[in-house]
């Protein structure tokens, strides 16, 4: 009676412990976009283009960097993060973004501001890697990824969408300074959350194993592996660099996916990262529309995206994610088209409301597909190198974007952009053919 009562304490205390990490998660995700957006979207290009008077190529050489930074670091944060904890690799992280936002609040210099960028690049290099390996941890035992990959996303779109809109407020009322201090005030919330994540993860003590003999010769086998990543790993040792990139060589090889997931990745984020700086010009420009009339389109966009996603999110978990992620591609690719192809505001809002509801089914089911290939070691490492290529299509995607409206048409990036989602429908085809486990 004993022992059942404490392994039912124990569950509720894991359950409970569970709800906090990911709670804790939420937050973090939701201030550094905020932050971000509010400095990258309204704060920095007004701060730096009419308060500074800086040329525009300035500008978008500081943003470069700090994109740059943020998706090709994410990978070794990952790998940095298995080592080190997650506690200690975000909140080191998060620190240096404050240092990136302090440097932004009291130096006006050109070459400190570009740097400043760079840095806030590097530090949030840890976060999603962070973020997406502890949820794949938090929902294996039941393997629904679906619901709180939703749940991240409305953090993610809620505070990037936040941010600029409150920000842009604030701009119209008090000073750049006050600004900058309520955004530092907010990456001081941010590392106090930080420090609330776990530690590192104690290693299991092989020689007190109790389990059957196939388990104690896996463990033993895990243990060997480690000792000679840790042999390889050593300063002294010469061979240090070719022996790592080996044991992650051997780690990709071990994750049994189709090859056509890296170019997958990139095509996921290279659709909407192509329409990213055109997006607005065209609305103007070809439509004719009034600045506050697109923002009206975006906020009906947003509002089915982020109205969608928890329903989207339990029937993945229910239904698995192979019938959304084709229905949203295709239906994606439909909304471009038809985007590039009309005059009309009847159509407009019924393709750009259908754009809003197919990424209601992609993000959610995506990430959930992701999460069941990601292996139960090196978790970390491993979606650092997924969104590192999922990231490489954000920065690709708009110097793509400007020669094709200038060297085609203002209309061909949507449909280029609907071009990858149809590859995408055709290559997650082929990916569950090859691998049929994958609902």
């Amino acid at each position: 009676m004993s022992a059942t009562t404490n392994h039912s304490n124990n569950l509720h205390f894991s359950k409970r412990n569970h709800r906090f990490n990911f709670i804790c998660l939420w937050l973090l995700i939701f201030l550094v976009e905020f932050v971000k957006g509010g400095l990258l979207v309204t704060l920095l290009p007004l701060y730096m283009g009419h308060l500074l008077g800086l040329p525009a190529f300035t500008i978008g050489l500081a943003f470069a960097l700090q994109y740059v930074g943020d998706n090709a670091l994410r990978s070794p944060a990952g790998w940095l993060a298995e080592r080190l904890g997650f506690r200690v690799t975000m909140t080191l992280g998060m620190i240096l973004v404050l240092l990136a936002v302090w440097i932004m609040a009291t130096v006006q210099h050109t070459g400190w501001l570009i740097t400043a960028c760079a840095i806030m690049g590097i530090g949030s290099a840890p976060l999603w890697p962070c973020v997406m390996s502890k949820i794949t941890d938090l929902s294996s035992d039941n393997g629904h990824y679906g619901t709180p990959m939703s749940i991240i996303e409305i953090a993610s779109l809620g505070g990037a969408g936040l941010g600029p809109v409150i920000v842009n407020w604030l701009s119209s009322r008090d000073s750049y300074d006050f600004i900058f201090h309520v955004l530092l005030v907010g990456m001081v919330v941010v590392i106090a959350v930080a420090l609330c994540l776990p530690g590192k993860k104690r290693k299991p003590s092989f020689p007190d194993v109790t389990d059957s003999p196939s388990k104690q010769q896996e463990l033993s086998g895990l243990q060997s592996q480690a000792s000679e990543t840790d042999q390889v790993t050593t300063p002294e040792e010469s061979g240090k660099h070719v022996g790592k990139i080996h044991y992650y060589i051997k780690l990709i090889r071990s994750l049994h996916i189709h090859p056509l997931l890296y170019p997958a990745l990139f095509l996921q984020s290279f659709a909407l990262g192509i329409l990213t700086p055109i997006i607005t010009l065209y609305v103007v420009s070809e439509l004719g529309l009034t600045p506050a009339y697109f923002n009206a389109l975006l906020i009906g966009g947003g509002a089915v995206t982020v109205l969608g996603l928890i329903p989207a999110g339990k029937f993945i978990d229910r239904l698995g994610s192979r019938l959304f992620l084709r229905t949203g591609f295709l239906l994606a690719a439909m909304a471009l088209i038809g985007l590039a192809s009309t005059r009309m505001l009847f159509w407009i809002w019924i393709f750009v409301l259908g754009a809003g509801f197919s990424y209601a089914m992609i993000l959610p089911a995506w990430n959930a597909l992701l999460a069941h290939l990601v292996p139960a070691e090196e978790k970390a490492a491993v979606w650092g190198l997924f969104l590192t290529l999922q990231g490489s299509g954000l920065v690709i995607g708009p110097l793509v974007s400007g020669k094709l409206w200038d060297a085609i048409s203002p209309q061909a990036p949507f449909f280029v952009s609907a071009m990858a989602m149809v590859c995408l429908f055709v290559i997650h085809w082929v990916m569950v053919r090859h691998r049929p486990d994958l609902k």
